[in-house]
């Protein structure tokens, strides 16, 4: 798995997603900020969303995006209606990662309201079961789905046409405390460790054992939940180095998956050393 970090061109961008697929990655993936450097305004950062309808049609193979979006970004009817859209462009082969939102400064700089962190999560976990109604079947015909909710009601919402996927894209969460590793096991495909966290192994390991725990209390099949780690590759030949060591013990302690963070103005022959000395070897390491 590929993210491909913030602090590009679009020239950038275009020439490392018009070669991804031919690189041996299985997803690529872009962050959801509004600056580039977790609210260093210094640098290009490109809105999450409109980036990947770019350049989504011109991947063949791959799964694409976002790690992870904002929930206090975009409302989740609409936020369900673009998933559906690059679900039917990509043929199913999208993903949708969402978080709680978090970064004040962001929020400041564009006006955007960050509510105090229980209210933010009522909210995404709200948000949560409006993605599941709207990509559900009874969503796909009148007359719609109804889901009264004091943050984001739904009254006969009918999404035409329904997701290529049946059930929608998979939805992988990125909650970290007790609320939401619950939601993650109850109602999430997959949980995302955050870039925040990246290349560290024993956090992972606590959050895993955790959801583990509450997909065991919920009956759920641990084999049918994707735990994803996380490693930054850097810039040089050390650091893919330093990097696939990290994504190896991800594998050891559990990761079925684990994403390369890569910032895409190394280009295609950067991203080509990425996958050469990192996604290569760890295939091979994790069998």
């Amino acid at each position: 798995m590929l993210e491909l970090l913030a602090r590009a061109t679009w020239r950038d961008l275009l020439d490392v997603w018009e070669r991804i697929d031919e690189m041996g990655f299985d997803t690529g993936w872009v962050p959801d900020h509004f600056y580039a450097g977790y609210g260093d305004p210094a640098g290009p950062c490109f809105e999450a969303g409109t980036v990947l309808a770019a350049v989504a049609a011109r991947t063949r193979r791959i799964g694409v995006g976002p790690l992870v979006l904002s929930n206090t970004f975009r409302h989740p009817a609409v936020l369900a209606k673009q998933a559906t859209v690059l679900d039917h462009v990509t043929a199913g082969r999208y993903r949708l990662g969402l978080g709680t939102g978090w970064h004040d400064g962001e929020h400041g700089s564009f006006g955007i309201p960050l509510p105090a962190i229980g209210e933010r999560f009522a909210r995404f976990e709200s948000a949560v079961g409006v993605l599941r109604a709207l990509f559900s079947a009874e969503a796909a015909r009148p007359p719609g789905v109804t889901r009264p909710d004091p943050w984001y009601p739904l009254t006969g919402a009918v999404n035409q046409p329904p997701p290529v996927r049946p059930g929608g894209p998979p939805i992988y969460l990125g909650g970290q405390g007790p609320r939401g590793i619950a939601l993650a096991a109850r109602s999430a495909d997959g949980w995302l460790l955050p870039g925040t966290h990246a290349g560290n192994v024993d956090y992972f390991t606590e959050k895993r054992a955790a959801i583990a725990r509450a997909l065991e209390e919920l009956g759920r099949d641990e084999s049918s939940f994707s735990f994803v780690g996380q490693v930054a590759c850097g810039t040089s030949a050390f650091d893919r180095r330093r990097s696939l060591e990290e994504a190896i013990e991800f594998v050891r302690a559990g990761a079925d998956e684990v994403i390369l963070g890569v910032t895409p103005r190394l280009g295609p022959d950067g991203l080509a050393d990425v996958a050469r000395e990192v996604a290569e070897p760890l295939r091979a390491a994790a069998g």
